[in-house]
């Protein structure tokens, strides 16, 4: 802890690093302050049958990508997910197509337009998911929308904010890896996933201390040893590598010999990471 403490202390010192953090946390603070502002028209007091239907299952899944937004119909309910699903289909297509092949093979230009392509595909699911999401919410809560207004009035409107909440979400992501500390995009899925962690937190040891049987105390204390188990051995498993060794031929180069040393190539255990799952 203390040597954390003191690298944080020397990241500091540095004026570059300084400003990226200030930057990143600038950035992050704007994505969590979006995450609470609901959709123009939309009565938060009844969306109890939606946060209801999130509490559980694949709903819930989107709700913690989107850190909390979706339960609350926010304007950034959709998240970044739209955007990753359009980059695995952009993946694929790169695979597949001999255009996009090309495209990869022409470097930093083609990567730009690999990724134009993907902001395209981005807007194209969202114009798709934006209305799935609020025929949803019509579904789970149909008195949430304010009197005076309907849905048909309501649908094409909410649709442009949803599109350009994830937009800005996704611009947000791109303007952290160019100016803040990196991987914008990686860092703002963490941030919706562990935005809820204090509040479940609290919510365990409050059940805990409160329930008549369960273990109280000792089975908190228990949940806990696990959960650090289980953190231990997803960071080994991401930083696992299997050493493949590599032998070099003998050289001689007048009276002086090279080579002939043992080397060995890193290669990691785990390289899909989490792709799998993500793309599943």
């Amino acid at each position: 802890m203390k040597k954390f403490i003191e690298t944080l202390k020397n990241c500091w010192k540095v004026e570059d690093l300084r400003m990226r953090l200030l930057i990143t946390i600038l950035f992050v603070a704007i994505y969590r302050f979006g995450s609470f502002v609901v959709l123009p028209g939309i009565n938060p007091a009844n969306l109890e049958k939606l946060q209801q239907q999130t509490a559980g299952g694949l709903m819930s899944l989107l709700d913690m990508f989107s850190g909390g937004a979706f339960s609350y119909a926010s304007i950034f309910a959709l998240g970044i997910m739209p955007y990753i699903s359009a980059s695995i289909v952009m993946q694929l297509v790169a695979i597949a197509v001999p255009s996009f092949q090309k495209m990869q093979r022409e470097g930093e230009s083609g990567r730009k337009k690999i990724m134009q392509y993907t902001r395209y595909l981005t807007v194209a699911i969202l114009l798709f998911q934006a209305p799935s999401y609020l025929m949803n919410l019509k579904m789970q809560s149909p008195g949430a929308l304010a009197s005076g207004l309907s849905w048909s009035e309501f649908m094409i409107p909410a649709t442009i904010i949803l599109a350009a909440g994830s937009m800005f979400i996704l611009w947000l992501g791109e303007r952290i890896t160019d100016k803040g500390v990196g991987n914008g995009i990686s860092l703002i899925i963490m941030i919706g996933i562990i935005a809820r962690l204090p509040q479940a937190f609290f919510q365990e040891v409050g059940s805990r201390f409160t329930a008549i049987t369960g273990g109280g105390l000792v089975m908190f204390i228990a949940e806990i040893l696990i959960l650090y188990a289980v953190v231990c051995a997803a960071i080994l498993l991401v930083q696992g590598t299997r050493k493949l060794p590599v032998q070099y031929a003998k050289k001689l180069v007048g009276n002086t010999q090279y080579g002939g040393a043992r080397q060995y190539i890193p290669l990691k255990l785990f390289a899909a990471n989490v792709m799998p799952i993500i793309f599943a």
